[in-house]
């Protein structure tokens, strides 16, 4: 059992980028070689800029080459009603719209530049684990068709076939949500950019960002880089870059493991169309499968201690259980990654001056929110007011009592877990 991601143990040989050396200059500086800085750097670069990304390690390093590759084109926890209700009509349906058209998008550039990352735009479907969860899902099945979204329910009985899974009240499934492999997905991003002339450095982690009359001064171990706009693209990883940033999200640890592959006739059973899950659960549970039919799922720790070992056990136990597999092959790569959740569980941008601009949060919506997060940040770096884009943008707003709320996701996880299974008896 492998600690690296699945996806980067299959990856295959990559391409070195060298670190910047000396002092370069850029129209625009990204600091962070995930799915976020690589989008910007491509679409800005095709706007024309010279873009320079700065990776602290090597493309998709971090939360990028860590997660489970779900193509997602919606929100955690949050539907276009309420979203409307909290931000106003204009401001809600921009940000509806900005989700809605991301997995199109992500899709798009895969086609358009011919990126080889196992893509498929199979659908995304969430089962509700419950009968009050199943009228939530009708509810958002129904917000998003309302807005042109191929959003479909299924039944209990249609769900079953579809997923193979036993026990669901029924599911719905956004039709333009897909998977796909990750790493391949962002090295792909990363040629596709450099192609339109952007510059890419690796192992060039920024240990400083400075104020200079022309915009800002980023300095490395080995050189630094004068750009007149910079975007910190690091997520969860590099918030110690401005003072208070860490504590405007809550990072959470999530672990995911891969099996080795499932028999011909096994996999036949499960997910024949080849699309992601998730369902409703508040212990979130979801599965998957890679090119070679290996089941891939993820989930949370309680207790950080012995973690990197006993959560992929309880992972792989729970997929045996809820998928029926008498005969679970063994789990052939175990992993975690970090990622950051905001309060409202909404995307953000935090404004931190002029020119000088951080996104977080997209709340395990990663591939499709970051991937169009990307080419709202390119208008940004051409002279679209930051206010007028269609994500949240502030100043950093701290979390009150940061230090404890930060740990509430998994401490909360047993209370969590016990109003799952409630819900499921219907007894809450």
């Amino acid at each position: 059992m492998t600690a690296i991601s699945l996806w980067h143990a299959i990856g295959g040989a990559r391409r070195e980028r060298p670190p910047v050396d000396g002092t370069v200059d850029a129209d625009l500086a990204v600091i962070g070689g995930g799915f976020a800085g690589l989008s910007t750097a491509l679409h800005a670069a095709e706007k024309g800029l010279s873009v320079i990304v700065l990776e602290a390690e090597i493309i998709a390093w971090g939360a990028t080459g860590r997660n489970a590759g779900f193509v997602v084109p919606n929100f955690a926890k949050r539907d276009p009603d309420d979203i409307i209700a909290e931000l106003g009509m204009e401001r809600g349906e921009q940000l509806v719209r900005f989700a809605s058209d991301s997995a199109k998008l992500v899709f798009d550039l895969i086609h358009r530049h011919a990126i080889d990352c196992q893509a498929h735009q199979s659908g995304w479907i969430q089962p509700a684990h419950s009968a009050a969860a199943l009228a939530k899902v009708r509810s958002r099945a129904a917000q998003w068709a309302r807005r042109g979204r191929p959003a479909v329910v299924m039944d209990a009985a249609e769900t079953a076939d579809v997923t193979g899974a036993r026990g669901y009240a029924g599911s719905w499934t956004d039709c333009s949500g897909g998977l796909l492999d990750p790493v391949a997905y962002a090295r792909g991003l990363a040629d596709a950019a450099e192609a339109a002339s952007a510059r890419i450095f690796e192992r060039s982690p920024v240990t400083a960002i400075t104020h200079a009359n022309d915009g800002y001064r980023l300095t490395t171990a080995t050189g630094s880089v004068r750009a007149g706009k910079v975007f910190i693209a690091t997520n969860a990883y590099g918030a110690d870059l401005q003072p208070g940033l860490a504590r405007t999200y809550i990072p959470l640890r999530v672990f995911q493991i891969a099996t080795e592959p499932l028999p011909a006739e096994v996999r036949e059973r499960l997910l024949p169309g080849n699309q992601s899950v998730s369902d409703t659960r508040r212990n979130l549970f979801t599965f998957r499968f890679d090119a070679e039919n290996r089941l891939i799922s993820g989930g949370m720790h309680i207790f950080s201690p012995g973690a990197a070992t006993r959560v992929p056990r309880t992972i792989h136990r729970r997929l045996a259980e809820k998928l029926d597999l008498k005969a679970i092959p063994p789990i052939a790569h175990a992993w975690s990654g970090m990622a950051a959740v905001e309060p409202d569980f909404l995307p953000h941008l935090v404004d931190l001056g002029p020119g000088l601009i951080a996104g977080f949060a997209c709340n395990g919506r990663g591939i499709a929110l970051t991937t169009a997060l990307g080419r709202e940040i390119a208008a940004w770096a051409c002279g679209t007011p930051g206010a007028a884009l269609p994500i949240p943008f502030a100043p950093p707003s701290e979390i009150p009592f940061h230090g404890l709320v930060r740990h509430a996701p998994n401490m909360l996880l047993p209370w969590s877990i016990l109003r799952d299974r409630l819900d499921e008896r219907g007894t809450s």
